[in-house]
C-alpha cells in the first residue's frame, strides 16, 4: 500500500466560499490518478471516517483532465464566524496525508 501523500504533487484543503471546504488531491501521473480512483478509498462512507463528516454531506468528483480528485464538505462553522477554527480552510487536509491507497 502507498500513502496518498506519496502519489500526489498537491494535497490541500481550502475555502470554497464561506460555507464549504474542498480537498484537492492532484496526482503526479495518470497511472497514480487511475489507481486512486479504482481503489475504492474515495467513497463518502470511507471519507466520512477519515474526515469525521457524515457521509451524506461529502461529495467526491474525479476530474480526469486534471488528474485530480476533489472532495467537498460543508464547513462546521461559517468562515470567519466566532466558532471557526480555520478561516481559510487550509489546515483541514492533514487526515488525508496518510490515507492508504492499495
Amino acid at each position: 500500500m502507498t500513502k496518498l501523500k506519496d502519489l500526489c504533487h498537491t494535497l490541500r484543503s481550502k475555502n470554497a466560499g464561506p460555507f464549504q471546504i474542498t480537498f484537492d488531491a492532484i496526482f503526479r501521473t495518470e497511472e497514480d490518478f487511475r489507481r486512486a480512483c479504482a481503489s475504492g478509498v474515495f467513497t463518502p462512507a470511507n471519507l466520512s471516517k477519515v474526515l469525521r463528516y457524515p457521509g451524506q454531506q461529502i461529495r467526491v468528483v474525479e476530474y480526469a483532465a486534471g488528474k485530480a480528485i476533489k472532495i467537498a464538505v460543508p464547513r462546521r462553522a461559517s468562515s470567519g464566524s466566532f466558532d471557526d477554527t480555520d478561516v481559510f480552510g487550509c489546515q483541514q487536509h492533514a487526515p488525508l496525508l496518510d490515507l492508504e491507497i492499495p
